[in-house]
């Protein structure tokens, strides 16, 4: 990881992952692009919310629907994290500021995107059979975010809305489909839990940006940080956190989450301070930069799981 470009995730969809130094085998190559740890930060985190909202508030969870659509998840992310990292390759977003490394992503790992999308979409249609269209459209919505996040023609995050795209994908998309395959129906209060992971997730996607200003600015990746700069950037992230943290916190004083959210909330409060302290004094420089992404990470994690915790089994 050179200094310029330090975001954890190599300017993909914002999670922490390693950078590749040599050339992986096949088997290795796919494992490290698809990175665990995306999958339990943006994929599991949010789909559990649903289930637990289902089991929790409504009394009600299908065990087959639930580990279905956990595959079909996971097959989504697969898509998601190859798709970013070969366009990214094909774009050069990696190497402004290192032109001398190696294309390191094979043509065949488009493929493996494309049938993980192809097999996460047959998911889909089969869940939706017994779910209920809304399973559908849940499933085109995040399939169009999915793919389109860096794939052209629509590339969402070099128009300024590829943020928007997580939060919606990661938040009330998934959150509310979990919701229905157990349910079959909409819920005006799992659409407000939704918006903890979603709005804390679209603030992981800015705050990972920071360290990317400059490479993404020159490759035309007209992200919100491009638009309003570092420095903003850093009070937009805190502000997307904390209104995460904010609607658990009202949510359970008005009685619309178990009041065991506030846990959440005390939890995951400690994290944003931290990040945002990390932030005031190294928003300029992307090496010193890493603890505050962590920081929010932890926020996102934390808070997310606590919350899903008292959902499922919290009184109100």
């Amino acid at each position: 990881m050179n200094e310029q470009h330090s975001t954890p995730n190599g300017g993909a969809v914002p999670l922490i992952g390693e950078r590749r130094d040599s050339a992986p085998s096949a088997p290795s190559a796919i494992f490290s692009v698809i990175r665990y740890r995306f999958f339990l930060y943006a994929g599991l985190l949010p789909y559990l919310l649903g289930a637990a909202w289902a089991y929790g508030q409504e009394g009600v969870f299908n065990p087959r629907a639930f580990w279905l659509g956990l595959l079909g998840i996971f097959l989504a992310v697969v898509g998601v994290e190859t798709f970013n990292e070969y366009y990214d390759a094909r774009l050069g977003t990696d190497r402004v500021f290192n032109p001398s490394d190696e294309d390191e992503i094979p043509e065949w790992m488009f493929w493996v995107g494309v049938t993980a999308f192809i097999l996460a979409a047959g998911i889909g249609l089969r869940l939706a059979v017994s779910g209920g269209w809304p399973v559908l459209l849940y499933t085109v919505l995040g399939g169009l975010a999915a793919v389109f996040y860096v794939g052209p023609p629509i590339r969402w995050v070099y128009r300024g809305l590829g943020e928007a795209a997580i939060g919606l994908s990661y938040g009330p998309w998934m959150t509310l489909g979990s919701l229905q395959l157990h349910t079959h129906r909409f819920s005006r209060g799992a659409l407000a839990a939704s918006l903890v992971p979603g709005l804390l997730i679209m603030a992981l996607a800015v705050v990972n940006a920071i360290p990317d200003f400059h490479q993404d600015r020159l490759v035309g990746k007209r992200n919100l940080v491009v638009r309003v700069g570092r420095k903003n950037g850093v009070i937009l992230y805190l502000g997307l956190a904390g209104g995460g943290l904010l609607v658990a916190l009202l949510g359970a004083v008005a009685g619309i989450f178990p009041r065991w959210s506030l846990l959440a909330v005390a939890a995951g409060v400690p994290f944003l301070i931290a990040s945002g302290r990390a932030a005031a004094k190294t928003w300029d420089t992307p090496r010193l930069f890493v603890p505050a992404v962590r920081a929010v990470v932890l926020c996102y994690v934390v808070a997310t799981a606590l919350f899903t915790a008292a959902v499922a089994w919290g009184p109100r």
